[in-house]
């Protein structure tokens, strides 16, 4: 008895310390974009943050009552504007240039701001575009640069961060080709993305820990990861066509919902509830949406296909941290579900702890 209950704490304790870490990120560190257009005779530049990432430095709650209102919003725009066009450094031909007016900004239902910034010049030889703004925020934060020509077609794309903010672009004239490396690196930048989406996002591991708790071998486990990967890859799709959209105000609580909702079934229903496939790919398709949402906020596409490389590369990512995670996980949960001693405790507790963690993250989507 004293053997099962030391397996037992073990498991427990390894939840504990997964939900200690995800109460305070259920989500990985931001993302932002950047996409600069190279016109005859001037430079566009439009810069998206979640609005969150810009509080912290243009304050809009002026009345200090812990909530922003719409006017607050507009009040706060100049200071925006000023902040991001002091944070982004253009340079062209080895002279760093001003914008010529003060930058237009804009707030949409996904609680982004976007700004729009123009110079008055046109790079002739070279281009050297900084990102400082990343400087002040945390390490984990990236930001997708896209270079343009008039015709909007992408002369170069990379994946800036807090330690490498920067990219120069050689340019003979407005119409230089566009990099054969960019889509290649494009993809690289993306898979890497949805690899540490999925790593560091514990609300979509703890949705896949409580579903998988109940298994014993691979088969079961393995019906499960492929309907919640076939579910979510065809809202990504969905989303990346713009044939359906849902707002994250609802599929984040909804996310949220899943969790609980698993969990209390693997305390009523016990051991391995029958449909446990179908109800992953009912919930996956709302995973999708998301998994979508990280780049589709932003505004992120790449060269001449759109979101649709990113979201394939950041889709291949997920996958590919889903069946690394679950490699890992599942040798541990079919060690203690095929013990007698530890079976039970270790479905309950597990079980407990992840819909307690559901229901924080509902509370926090929903009012706080």
């Amino acid at each position: 008895m004293r053997y099962g209950l030391s397996h037992g704490a073990i498991g427990l304790l390894a939840v504990w310390l997964m939900l200690q870490t995800a109460w305070v990120y259920a989500h990985p560190p931001g993302l932002s974009s950047l996409d600069v257009t190279i016109k005859p005779g001037q430079i566009d530049a439009k810069v998206t943050f979640a609005l969150q990432d810009i509080e912290a430095f243009a304050p809009m709650d002026s009345d200090l009552d812990a909530e922003v209102t719409d006017a607050e919003r507009e009040a706060a725009k100049p200071s925006i504007a000023k902040l991001l066009a002091a944070q982004l450094r253009v340079n062209i031909d080895s002279r760093d240039v001003l914008p010529s007016e003060a930058g237009q900004v804009s707030f949409d239902d996904q609680n982004n701001a976007r700004v729009e910034l123009h110079y008055a010049a046109e790079p002739q030889n070279a281009l050297l575009v900084q990102s400082k703004f990343l400087a002040l925020l945390p390490d984990g934060h990236q930001q997708y640069l896209t270079v343009r020509d008039a015709n909007g077609k992408a002369l170069t794309e990379k994946m800036l961060g807090k330690h490498d903010d920067q990219l120069s672009l050689p340019i003979a004239n407005t119409a230089a080709a566009e990099s054969p490396q960019a889509p290649f690196a494009a993809f690289g930048d993306f898979f890497k993305l949805g690899v540490e989406h999925i790593v560091t996002g514990y609300d979509h591991l703890l949705f896949l820990f409580a579903l998988l708790a109940v298994t014993h071998s691979f088969w079961p486990a393995l019906k499960i990861i492929t309907f919640f990967t076939i579910a979510h890859s065809i809202t990504l799709a969905c989303a990346g066509l713009n044939l359906i959209e849902l707002p994250s105000s609802f599929v984040e609580p909804f996310i949220a919902a899943t969790i609980i909702y698993v969990g209390v079934e693997n305390i009523i229903r016990g051991d391995h509830p029958k449909g446990r496939h179908w109800l992953t790919f009912g919930f996956g398709l709302i995973h999708g949406f998301g998994f979508a949402g990280v780049l589709q906020e932003m505004d992120i596409s790449s060269g001449d296909t759109g979101i649709l490389l990113p979201l394939l590369s950041f889709n291949l990512g997920i996958e590919t941290g889903q069946i690394a995670v679950a490699a890992i996980v599942l040798p541990m949960i079919w060690w203690l579900n095929n013990k007698v001693e530890t079976a039970e405790k270790f479905l309950k507790a597990g079980s407990i702890a992840v819909s307690l963690m559901g229901a924080f993250w509902l509370v926090e989507r929903t009012m706080l």
